[in-house]
Parts: structure tokens; C-alpha cells; sequence
């Protein structure tokens, strides 16, 4: 049989907070962190869920700070509160070591810095281009800065799946355990996207809520009243090791990571499949990984971006999968917003605060459905529930499925 894998640390960076105590509570209280961006200002789309109170040369020291993007220092702060999660040492005492990996999924580089840069050029001002600009913005530099923070000295490398990255990085780091390449890896997503490059680009294409008089009202999962998802911005990275070994060093189990399935809708550049297909097929092979069948699953933690076809799509899967017994659903996205490739690492890391408490977490601003899929979505407040296994499903650009099944530790 292959190796059961623990999740025993968690790192959290996000709108709702700097700790999985604070993430917790906002996620539970269901109201939505969207606001005004002074970053976006005077663009059609001007507001965003930002996270707050972040002071990156208090957390890092001022050399690291300015070396790194805002998604880099994202990535560290939330792997060394991972690793003091997971009771592994404090940071700086030798390094993690050499079968220790980094496995983050980033969604693109760093469009801020790059806008500021390609300005200098503009300008035929090459000489003011910093010598920072790429170290600071190559999405693999996430891992790596981890690495070199942490000393962690095994595979090291970023994975890119469009909005899928957090959870295809969590998947690959579970197959270098189950391989034996790794003891130890460090995984989840990193991602800023509050760029006004990426704003304009989503609004070009449609895709984001247009509700500027009320932001707090614009990210709505499922709703019948969605009109576009809310950018968002953070980190999650869980500390993953194989159940034997977390035992053996008598490490706190949060939950243990059972099944992972990835493929591909293979049908358009950025519309999902409408019914669903590729979706559902990543679903059914999560369950046959996790050897768990539909009726062990005790709730969803959806995609739920508030695009009209992406959640028409998601409903559709779920509805393939489950029949007329879809688990209850909940979906973080209408409180934090959508941080593009770290929203499966955050939602992973959601799930498994869910099981751990027992507790579903209401979708920010669900008043109601629309269409022929009815799905039992979690609204209002929490709802208490005998969770069983929880899974957590992410979808992207190029039709990327990605799905993760965690049960309680």
C-alpha cells in the first residue's frame, strides 16, 4: 500500500489573517475582506482583498525584504510558521537538511515589478532597470528563497497550473514522499495579484465582479447574483511527512492527506468544460486514489470563484459525481477573495482547519441559486457536521483540474 501522508505544520498568509486561529475566525464569521485597493485606483476595477497589517522587514529583516516580492515574502513568512507549526526546530539552527523539499505553485511572476521595470525601459532609461528585477519576480524564486531561509536542501521547485498551482504543488510534494525522494517537504502556493496589470487583464476579459459601489457584496460563490470573482493575495504552506515518520517523532497530526488527482478538460484556453467533464473525472480519480467512496466525503471546499460559468461548470462535476447526494459545500473565495495560484494551497489549508474543528464554513453573501444544479451550500454561519473526508478542488486557465481529499489526523 502506498505511504499515508500527515500534514503536521500549517503557515498561513491571507486577507483574513497572519495565523490559522485568525483565518479561522474570519472564515467562520462569512463576511467578505473585499475594500477598496489604493493600488488600483482609478482602473474600472478598483477594490480587492488585500492582506493587512503585513510588515515585511519586521518579519524578515530589511536585506531579505528588499530582495524579495511581495509573494516571496508571502511564501517565507508562511513556511517558517509552518515549520514551528510542525515542531521541527527554529529557523536558523542548521537547516531543515538535504531530504527536506520545497514544492510551491505560483501562478505567474510578479506583473508589479515587471510594470515598474519595462517603465525604466520605456523610457530608454535601461541603466535604472534594478539588478534585483528578475531574482525578485521569477515565480521559482518563491521555493528557492524558502530553501535558502530554511535550509532545506532537497527537490526544490515551483509548479504552474494556472489557479490549480497551490493544490497540483501539494499533490507532487505527496508523490515525493510516497517515492521515497523526500522525508519532509514543505508545499502549498504563494501568490499577489493585486497588480494593476492583472487587474486591467481580468477586467478586460470580464472575469472580475464590477460591483465598485459595493465591494464587500461582489465576491458571492454561487450565488445567483455573481458577476466575477475579487482578486485577492497570500500564502499556505503545509508541512507534509509520511504518517510512520510524524508518529515516530510523536509530531501532532492535523490530517492526513489521502488522495490527489490532476488532468485536463482539454477544450478551451480559459472557459472550463460546461458540463463539467474534466472536473468530474478529477473528483472520481481523487476518490479511487483515496480508496473512499462518494458517501465518505462529509464536504466540499469548491473552486466557488463567483464567475458565472466557472461555478455553473463546478455544480455541474459535483452533481456528476454525487448524484442528487452532494455533500455540503463551502467556498473561501467569497471572504478572501481569489489568490490565483496560492488558492489551493489556502483552501487545502482550510479544509483541513475544517476537520480539525468540525465545523463547515459559510460562503460569504450566498442568498441563493440559479440553473438546474442545487447544491447544499453552507450559508449564514457555520454548520456543525460529521465532516468524514473533505475535499478540496481547484480548476484553471488551459482547463487544469486539481483535487485533493484530506481526512481527519
Amino acid at each position: 500500500m502506498p505511504a499515508e501522508i500527515a500534514v503536521t505544520g500549517l503557515g498561513l498568509v491571507t486577507p483574513a489573517g497572519h495565523t490559522p486561529e485568525e483565518n479561522w475566525a474570519a472564515l467562520c464569521r462569512g463576511d467578505s475582506l473585499a475594500a477598496r485597493d489604493p493600488e488600483l485606483a482609478g482602473l474600472p476595477v478598483d477594490f480587492s482583498c488585500q492582506v493587512t497589517g503585513f510588515d515585511p522587514v519586521a518579519e524578515l529583516g530589511r536585506p531579505l525584504a528588499r530582495r524579495a516580492d511581495r509573494f516571496i515574502q508571502f511564501a517565507l513568512v508562511a513556511a517558517r510558521r509552518a515549520v514551528v507549526d510542525a515542531e521541527l526546530g527554529a529557523v536558523g539552527d542548521g537547516g531543515l537538511g538535504e531530504r527536506v523539499g520545497v514544492v510551491l505553485g505560483v501562478g505567474s511572476n510578479s506583473l508589479s515589478s515587471y510594470v515598474t521595470e519595462f517603465g525604466h525601459l520605456g523610457a530608454n532609461r535601461p541603466e535604472r532597470v534594478s539588478p534585483l528585477a528578475l531574482p525578485r519576480s521569477v515565480p521559482s524564486m518563491a521555493a528557492g528563497e524558502v530553501a535558502i531561509d530554511l535550509g532545506a536542501r532537497g527537490p526544490n521547485f515551483t509548479t504552474a497550473s494556472a489557479c490549480a498551482s497551490g493544490t497540483t504543488a501539494l499533490g507532487v510534494a505527496r508523490d515525493l514522499l510516497r517515492s521515497g525522494t523526500c522525508d519532509l517537504v514543505l508545499a502549498g502556493g504563494s501568490e499577489s495579484a493585486r497588480s494593476r496589470m492583472t487587474a486591467t487583464c481580468f477586467t478586460r476579459m470580464r472575469a472580475l465582479s464590477r460591483r465598485r459601489e459595493e465591494p464587500e457584496l461582489a465576491s458571492r460563490p454561487f450565488d445567483a447574483r455573481r458577476d466575477g470573482f475579487v482578486l485577492g493575495e497570500g500564502a499556505a504552506v503545509l508541512v507534509l511527512e509520511r504518517l510512520t515518520d510524524a508518529r515516530a517523532r510523536r509530531a501532532r497530526v492535523l490530517a492526513v492527506l489521502r488522495g490527489y488527482a490532476a488532468g485536463a478538460d482539454a477544450h478551451h484556453p480559459v472557459a472550463p468544460h460546461p458540463h463539467g467533464g474534466g472536473a468530474a473525472r478529477a473528483i472520481t480519480a481523487a476518490l479511487h486514489d483515496a480508496d473512499c467512496r462518494p458517501a465518505d466525503v462529509g464536504h466540499v471546499n469548491a473552486h466557488g470563484t463567483g464567475t458565472p460559468l466557472n461555478d455553473a461548470a463546478e455544480a455541474a462535476a459535483l452533481t456528476r459525481v454525487f448524484g442528487d447526494g452532494v455533500p455540503p459545500v463551502t467556498a473561501a473565495k467569497g471572504v478572501i477573495g481569489h489568490a490565483l495560484g496560492a488558492s489551493g494551497a489556502i483552501q487545502a489549508a482550510y479544509t483541513v482547519l475544517a476537520l480539525r474543528h468540525g465545523l463547515v464554513p459559510p460562503v460569504a453573501n450566498f442568498q441563493g441559486q440559479d440553473g438546474d444544479h442545487k447544491l447544499d451550500i453552507v450559508a449564514g454561519r457555520p454548520r456543525p457536521t460529521a465532516l468524514g473526508a473533505g475535499l478540496s478542488c481547484s480548476f484553471g486557465f488551459g482547463g487544469q483540474n486539481a483535487v485533493l481529499l484530506f481526512t481527519a489526523g
